[in-house]
């Protein structure tokens, strides 16, 4: 096998690292040889090159020293090697343009670098790695280059984007993925010794309707109905959970439905790119007001998106 078609991406977040050895086959498609899990820029206590060495090593002593991308949180002040924040709008096959490289342990890696907008309202956002992939999305899916589109990227951080024939124009972040984990594990809204359960998406869809259906927004006070819906026994600890997702999910699509710089109106469509679970739960909570949703794979967007800039950094 030549090396010179394999590489390993690395979608190194808040919360894990993925680190992906890629192999690039005829017509520049990907495959997908093996998949190694590490801590994320928190857990690894700023140790970054050891964490990526340790989990990369199998791979080097197999292959030698493969080009290495990296995104995400790893590319932040928090992290490991800083990358520049690109002005919006930004068409994101230019990514490449703006990568830090650097060697670690005879690899070459190229950081790539994250995305900023101003909002109308003034405030400023900022994001890094789901520019990547959008990227692989639109790569997947050219239809989506033409025209407006609203994306949903659920997660730790929540990225609702505007796309405009191809450009990422705009964005904002909500953290009801951070959120739902803080409450969970540091409040008393769930008990400590709480058994991991299947999801109960009957909960979820109530925990949605409180605050999807709230005129003024009912975040702060509804939050409480978690523990009091368990001390009423209309919830067990499990369904608690589950329904507290549905509150911060509903919130947050509420927050997105009345933004002012996209419409999300009855019988538009938004595209959900995330994990199986998390795009079932946004795509519930857009359904229960009229919103259409086409569900893409977080994964499978990520490795596009190396994908085309491994092939593209190739045709140099």
């Amino acid at each position: 096998m030549a090396t010179s078609s394999l590489f390993i991406a690395v979608d190194w977040g808040t919360s894990h690292l993925r680190a992906y050895l890629c192999e690039v086959q005829a017509q520049s498609t990907l495959k997908l040889l093996a998949q190694r899990d590490g801590p994320g820029v928190v857990k690894a206590n700023q140790n970054f090159e050891q964490t990526l060495i340790d989990t990369i090593a199998v791979w080097k002593q197999e292959y030698g020293s493969l080009p290495i991308y990296i995104a995400g949180q790893i590319t932040s002040s928090i992290g490991w090697h800083e990358t520049p924040y690109l002005e919006c709008p930004i068409n994101p096959e230019g990514l490449l343009n703006a990568a830090v490289s650097f060697d670690c342990d005879g690899h070459i890696i190229k950081a790539l670098p994250g995305t900023k907008c101003t909002l109308q309202n003034g405030l400023f956002d900022v994001m890094r790695g789901e520019e990547l992939q959008i990227l692989g999305f639109l790569k997947q899916n050219p239809e989506y280059q033409q025209g407006k589109i609203l994306l949903c990227l659920p997660g730790t951080h929540t990225k609702w984007v505007l796309i405009n024939n191809g450009e990422i124009i705009c964005f904002k972040t909500a953290m009801t993925g951070e959120l739902y984990d803080l409450l969970c594990h540091q409040s008393v809204l769930i008990p400590n010794d709480c058994a991991e359960g299947e999801f109960d998406f009957k909960a979820f869809e109530q925990g949605c309707e409180l605050t999807l259906g709230s005129d003024s927004g009912n975040l702060a006070h509804g939050i409480f109905s978690v523990r009091t819906r368990q001390l009423s026994k209309e919830l067990t600890p499990v369904q608690a959970k589950a329904y507290l997702s549905g509150v911060l999910i509903g919130s947050d699509v509420r927050a997105a439905r009345h933004a002012s710089e996209w419409q999300l109106l009855s019988d538009t469509q938004v595209v959900v790119i995330g994990t199986k679970q998390l795009n079932k739960c946004f795509t519930t909570a857009l359904n229960q007001i009229g919103v259409k949703c086409v569900e893409f794979d977080i994964k499978t967007a990520t490795l596009s998106g190396f994908n085309y800039l491994f092939n593209l950094e190739s045709k140099k």
